[in-house]
């Protein structure tokens, strides 16, 4: 028993506290998304309205006044928007919570005369004045596509709360209308005219209004994404191009993927001394660096600061995209992330490469076949090439894609033969006797990145679909050949996803976890490169390199992977715009540790 009073003792204690400030962003948030959803429920569900759930949301912000179905739905959908941006820590939400809570306790005592009413609600400002220090992550990078996405987002998500409203009154229903008729019904309240649906008594209007309110509540949130100011996602500088370029002279050789932080759309971080930076890019609330850091190593660890900075400025999720073990220690040490492994790059050593051997043999014979069938090769500095042969190159890359949008990211440059670009190398393969194609005699395209002065690292891989199958066997091997020629020691090929895994399943002695995992790998294949990347890249016998992913929690694994996926391409969630929702060319936002520097007060 004496070991029970400390016990209950400190539990007191805690709960007198309350909770720790880190954790209120997230428990007010989820108090709001409740309301939300209790309100959306009460709007739709009439039984919902008089049941006790329902009588306990009443006195939480947002239910203010009568609270009629129309007031009850819309306060819930802006419930649940407000929602996030709490949990998020979002200093706008913040304010709009603070400003709605009093208007919650003003409204009980006025209308209610409920005291209960008015404690909940301060009890729920308490939290949010005392921890106030909590909600302060900058807005995130918008543009004017959000507009057309929220229309397209909220008009589904109106039609079918829409619909449900029109078919809970089933017994007030005059008739029984068709589906089509409920739909008609639902299109034409949203946009506040009278359907062919007809009830009995109040529930017309109660059925009209909730319609309107869900119309109105679209028309206005697609007005404001708008006609808001645009505040355009960062975007890589001339100056900060040109020091990332400096880095790379004097620390490039480190990584393979050092080359690819030069896609200019990215961001970037550097360190306090400018011996280090961090580039990335945000997208779907993930923060997606790449690589390891570039620059010198004892400076990583200030550049990793400033990028946790970065994303504890704005609430972003943290996270790493194929960086390598040293790459993956350090963040691992200097953050407390954990890492885990994605794959493994594929490295040729230039000096170890022969076709020469058994193991060589099925990649030694499609070489001489399609050498006899006509084909010849060309192996060249961007450099070296003219304007319009580049320009040549350019369009049969583009139009040979075979994707409408350009897929990569992490091993992705983004654009081939720019000017400033001139140590990149192009592979070409050619067939003179073949008839003139739109691109002349060109039949296929390997685009190499600088990997320090003695490396390189592929970029892009394409090829007429009309010329022999083994284009890119012949065009690696072009280039493995003449790398000695140019200087070049070692050449990364393609990233082979859960590589270790495919290899380990197929041996004999695998238990049936790993066989069952290197099952679905393949079933996944088909849509995804997983299996073919790692079986073409086992061609070259090259030595493999572990690659890795860094993360805050488990937990955010699914949402990492499917931004990840979106900035490789594979996931498209833009959507053409109408020219006034565009993106305009503006000049890039600064960072928060630039806003910091310049005076400015970023809250």
């Amino acid at each position: 028993m004496s070991d029970g009073v400390p016990n209950r003792s400190s539990r007191v204690r805690r709960l007198l506290r309350g909770p720790r400030p880190e954790s209120v962003p997230a428990l007010v948030g989820r108090a709001c998304a409740l309301v939300g959803a209790l309100d959306i429920a009460a709007g739709v569900f009439p039984r919902f309205r008089h049941s006790r759930m329902h009588s306990m949301a009443e006195v939480l912000p947002g239910s203010v006044g009568p609270f009629a179905a129309a007031l009850s739905l819309s306060s819930g959908v802006l419930l649940l928007l407000l929602a996030h941006g709490l949990k998020r820590g979002k200093r706008r939400a913040w304010r709009a919570a603070v400003a709605l809570l009093p208007a919650g306790a003003v409204g009980q005592f006025t209308y209610r005369h409920s005291p209960v009413g008015v404690l909940i609600s301060l009890a729920l400002l308490a939290p949010l004045l005392l921890h106030r220090d909590q909600f302060a992550a900058l807005p995130d990078p918008r543009s004017r596509w959000r507009a057309l996405a929220n229309f397209v987002l909220m008009g589904a998500g109106s039609l079918v709360l829409g619909l449900v409203i029109v078919s809970v009154h089933p017994k007030r229903m005059i008739g029984d209308p068709s589906l089509a008729d409920r739909l008609t019904h639902v299109l034409y309240g949203l946009f506040g005219f009278e359907g062919p649906v007809d009830y009995q008594g109040s529930t017309s209007w109660t059925v009209a209004f909730s319609l309107g309110a869900l119309g109105l509540l679209t028309a206005v949130t697609t007005i404001y994404f708008a006609f808001r100011p645009e505040h355009p996602a960062a975007r890589l500088t001339e100056e900060d191009e040109a020091r990332l370029r400096d880095l790379l002279a004097r620390h490039g050789r480190r990584d393979s993927l050092g080359h690819f932080a030069l896609r200019r759309d990215k961001a970037v971080v550097f360190s306090p001394s400018g011996k280090a930076a961090v580039t990335y890019r945000v997208v779907s609330g993930v923060m997606l660096a790449s690589g390891d850091p570039i620059g010198d190593v004892e400076a990583w660890p200030g550049a990793i600061e400033r990028f946790m900075d970065e994303a504890r400025a704005h609430s972003w999720t943290p996270a790493v995209m194929g960086c390598s073990e040293t790459g993956g220690e350090v963040w691992t040490r200097e953050t407390g992330l954990d890492a885990l492994e994605l794959g493994d790059e594929a490295v040729v050593d230039v000096a170890d490469f022969s076709l020469a051997g058994r193991a060589m043999r099925n990649v030694r014979q499609m070489v001489k076949r399609i050498e006899r069938a006509g084909y010849e090769t060309r192996v060249r500095r961007v450099g070296d090439l003219g304007e319009a042969e580049l320009e040549r190159v350019r369009q049969a890359a583009a139009a040979w894609r075979g994707t409408d949008t350009e897929r990569g990211f992490s091993m992705a440059l983004g654009r081939i033969g720019d000017a400033s670009d001139a140590d990149c190398l192009i592979a070409t393969a050619h067939k003179a006797d073949a008839e003139p194609g739109p691109y002349g005699d060109l039949k296929a395209v390997l685009h190499f990145v600088p990997w320090g002065t003695d490396g390189a690292s592929l970029d892009l891989m394409r090829r007429d679909r009309s010329a022999d199958p083994g284009m890119n066997e012949l065009l690696i091997v072009a280039a493995l050949q003449a790398a000695p020629k140019l200087g070049i020691a070692r050449v990364s090929l393609n990233f082979a996803m859960f590589r270790s895994a495919l290899a380990r399943g197929e041996k004999i002695g695998a238990g049936p976890v790993l066989r069952a995992w290197r099952g679905l790998l393949v079933f996944l294949s088909r849509w995804f490169q997983i299996e073919s990347l790692y079986k073409f890249n086992a061609k070259f016998q090259p030595r493999w390199e572990p690659r890795f992913v860094v993360y805050r929690a488990s937990a955010d694994l699914p949402r990492i992977g499917f931004a990840a996926m979106q900035a490789e391409g594979f996931v498209n969630l833009a959507l053409p715009l109408p020219g006034f929702l565009r993106r305009r060319s503006a000049s890039p936002r600064p960072c928060a540790h630039g806003l910091a520097e310049q005076g400015v007060h970023v809250a």
